[in-house]
């Protein structure tokens, strides 16, 4: 009962905190621009991209300034980073380095301190949340196929997108997903073409929860 509370109180605070976001305010910093930053506008679909969903993680995270650096540590520490380095084609919505640093942030009260120090914050969640939460929430932010902004953005009703991990969230036509919290977070930036499918940048970790 008490971690169900922390994390709901954890998710009630994000989206309070993100509501006045920009959604088109652009890439963060480190992180290739996609290009379709205008949502409402009708844009192609980008042809495939010379690197993989992981090439581009590993190189924004060891860009200046750097991004993607949480999202790199949390695929390794799940053992998923292979995952986005072969043929099979997979829709990713990355959430930033600020956003995984929010999450982690308002969790560390609650997180081991042991834990923490010897194997970081991502084996402390699963710690406090039990084994596979990282896990599952990775996979609550990634799709099977190569999907365009103009296959996830709806263009009247909102869409539903279902992920790897079975569950679905809703984007609407202003390219704000609603989780299954009933939490939001804006593409920020679109279309970032890789070899093996398409990243779309995200403000905000979303959770799979009821």
């Amino acid at each position: 009962m008490k971690r169900n509370l922390i994390l709901l109180g954890l998710l009630a605070f994000i989206a309070f905190s993100c509501e006045k976001d920009d959604l088109r305010k652009g890439p963060p910093a480190g992180v290739p621009k996609g290009g379709n930053v205008d949502l409402a506008a009708p844009q192609a679909a980008p042809a495939p991209g010379a690197q993989s969903i992981a090439d581009i993680v590993v190189a924004s995270s060891e860009a200046d300034p750097a991004e993607f650096t949480l999202l790199l540590a949390a695929l390794e520490y799940t053992g998923l980073t292979g995952v986005f380095t072969g043929g099979e084609q997979y829709t990713v919505f990355a959430p930033t380095d600020e956003a995984f640093g929010n999450l982690v942030n308002l969790l560390a009260e609650d997180l081991d301190d042991d834990i923490l120090a010897a194997d970081g914050p991502f084996a402390a969640i699963d710690d406090l949340f039990g084994d596979g939460t990282v896990t599952n929430v990775l996979l609550y932010h990634v799709a099977e196929g190569r999907r365009a902004a103009n296959s996830v953005v709806p263009p009247v009703r909102p869409r539903t997108i279902t992920t790897l991990l079975g569950a679905t969230f809703t984007v609407d036509r202003d390219g704000v997903i609603t989780d299954l919290f009933g939490q939001k977070a804006n593409i920020v930036d679109a279309n970032i073409s890789a070899s093996n499918g398409i990243i779309h940048v995200i403000d905000t970790v979303i959770l799979p929860l009821e």
